[in-house]
């Protein structure tokens, strides 16, 4: 079992912005595995980790089709093109219980990354994967769903994410 435990926002942890890895080691692969069992036990389809409380730009993904287990670990990831094209989703987070807002992105991106062996690696992502992808990086850019949206309608949202892990005991 992980010893990683959830940051629950808000907190200033997520206005941070993420150092590069400069070596990807053994202990950034056990960090990547310790991140995925995260992602499980949460019931999440990605996790980056700020939302752990460290500061390294690293994140993990898996959108469970068909129930299938197929994490993939993205290091330094950055997106090198992002289409004009939109889409919008409902987005959520396991760092703020109980609220979720439609947010709109670019709805296909091309994303440079190194996997847990360090080697270099391109994606072209659309539809959801490109959403979630984009939405761990922005953890890792000191941002979260919640600035996308108005000031009065993240303040609604903050409000209840607060009342809700209190009542949850987190």
């Amino acid at each position: 079992m992980t010893k990683l435990k959830l940051v629950f926002g808000p907190s200033p942890n997520f206005k941070q912005i993420s150092e590069p890895v400069e070596v990807v080691d053994n202990g950034i692969k056990i960090f990547c595995q310790d991140l995925s069992e995260m992602l499980y036990v949460h019931g999440a389809v990605g996790i980056a980790a700020p939302m752990v409380g460290i500061h390294k730009r690293v994140m993990v993904v898996d959108l469970q089709e068909n129930d299938v287990k197929n994490p993939f670990s993205m290091i330094n990831p950055k997106i090198t093109f992002a289409s004009e094209e939109l889409q919008t989703f409902e987005e959520g987070s396991i760092c703020f219980p109980g609220v979720s807002a439609e947010i709109t992105r670019p709805k296909s991106i091309k994303v440079e990354y190194l996997d847990e062996d360090g080697q270099s690696r391109t994606l072209e992502a659309e539809g959801f994967l490109s959403t979630v992808i984009q939405h761990e990086i922005d953890y890792m850019d000191g941002k979260t769903y919640l600035d996308y949206l108005s000031p009065m309608k993240r303040s609604l949202l903050l409000k209840r994410t607060r009342k809700y892990t209190q009542k949850s005991g987190f």
